[in-house]
């Protein structure tokens, strides 16, 4: 098969891409400001001989493009940056590095969510691809997203004419690194990940004295009861068959404590799976929010700043099984996981939004299988390090090894064949 063939050079590479990993995960770089991430992956594009090989795309984002003969363009993608996170692993390789934010703040940066291991693994695949290509057919496109911690990385990349300027994908596969055991897969078909929507709301009210406050108008008060109000619109106006999550994630207002200020600021996130549950909720919010202003005698209306807006991440049917059949194929039945949904977000799913192109993307596991069946015996997965954790860090191996075969198997199922000259 061919998929063994191109597999075999996985050895000789493994040592190589472990010293990868090691150097961006101590080398971790902020959302937009990933420029030696990006030369780094550059530099291996090049150096295995990709036909083209591009920076900046979308701000730091990197693209690589592999030809082989007539047959179907299927793109890989990978994130690439890291999190405003004080890393607490103790390992050797650790970061100590820090970053100046998109608020001017100078804060700890780490890879807390293992997209240096996205990366890494995505190099590795390449890498076994390129030296063997004259086992498929078709266009390898490899991308490098940035900024997908902001959520408009890859919207940025398709803005600056990622599918203009390189070969258009007929299917757009990935992965994520999960607190799953290490060696195994997780999948799911359908809506896998949430939509997300975040909104910065600024409440108006008039400052004065905290010994008068009616010679004032209380913006604090208005929003303590947008807050307590918003949690009524998932109980009480989403189905109860339906799932999202309203989340006040940031409440700022005033300087002193007897100081009534002259405005509160609330920073909302929204997670959704279908459109009509989206803006259920979003028209929700503003219709509590501009209430609870009237209510409070606000001096003017609230200000809304819609921002960090994603797609729900949807698994295609037909993708998922034929990617499923070859996974199943290589790695047997027990291996591979079902998943539940993740209210968590990925903006992976612009790129096949963009085209109206399937997209299919699964986990994989980074931790010691053995503490995650002890977490799970005890009924305390919680307790495991997860993602945006400051003590999340993958096992080298077999995680680095088990995400480079997933994404060339996968790769595998979508290209033509070494005799197809015709594609799928």
């Amino acid at each position: 098969m061919a998929q063994t063939s191109v597999l075999d050079g996985l050895e000789e590479i493994r040592a190589d891409l472990a010293v990868l990993y090691r150097d961006l995960h101590q080398h971790p770089e902020l959302s937009l400001q990933e420029t030696r991430t990006a030369g780094l992956l550059a530099q291996r594009l090049r150096a295995l001989g990709f036909d083209e090989v591009a920076e900046g795309v979308g701000g730091t984002g990197v693209v690589g493009v592999l030809r082989s003969g007539q047959g179907p363009v299927v793109m890989l993608r990978a994130d690439i940056d890291a999190l405003p996170v004080e890393e607490k692993t103790g390992l050797p390789y650790a970061s100590a590095s820090r970053g100046v934010d998109q608020h001017g703040s100078n804060v700890p940066v780490m890879h807390a969510c293992g997209h240096d291991m996205h990366a890494a693994c995505l190099v590795g695949a390449a890498t076994l691809l390129a030296r063997a290509r004259n086992r498929w057919r078709g266009t390898l496109l490899v991308v490098f997203q940035p900024a997908e911690e902001l959520g408009c990385g890859a919207r940025d990349m398709v803005a600056d004419g990622l599918f203009e300027r390189f070969p258009r994908p007929e299917i757009v596969l990935g992965q994520h690194v999960a607190p799953l055991p290490a060696g195994f897969l997780g999948h799911a078909a359908g809506p896998v990940m949430a939509a997300s929507d975040s909104v910065n709301v600024t409440l108006h009210g008039r400052g004065g004295h905290g010994a008068r406050p009616e010679a004032a108008v209380d913006p604090v008060l208005m929003a303590a009861n947008v807050v307590t109000r918003l949690q009524s619109i998932v109980a009480r106006e989403v189905p109860p068959a339906e799932t999202a999550v309203v989340t006040v994630g940031r409440l700022q207002a005033g300087t002193k404590e007897n100081i009534i200020p002259d405005t509160a600021e609330l920073g909302i996130n929204i997670r959704s799976y279908t459109p009509r549950t989206r803006e259920l909720v979003r028209t929700a919010v503003e219709r509590i929010v501009r209430g609870e202003s009237l209510a409070g005698n606000a001096v003017r209306e609230p200000e809304f700043e819609w921002l960090h807006t994603l797609p729900a991440l949807v698994n295609d049917l037909g993708a998922a099984e034929a990617t499923l059949a070859a996974f199943t194929a290589h790695f047997g039945t027990a291996r591979i996981l079902p998943m539940p949904q993740v209210n968590a977000s990925e903006d992976v799913g612009v790129f096949g939004e963009t085209l109206g192109v399937p997209t299919f993307f699964w986990f994989w596991g980074g931790l010691e299988p053995e503490v995650v069946i002890q977490a799970l015996a005890a009924g305390e997965i919680d307790a495991l390090p997860a993602n945006h954790s400051p003590v999340f860090a993958p096992l080298i191996e077999p995680t680095l090894g088990t995400g480079v075969e997933a994404l060339v198997v996968a790769a595998l199922a979508w290209l033509g064949g070494p005799d197809d000259v015709s594609g799928r």
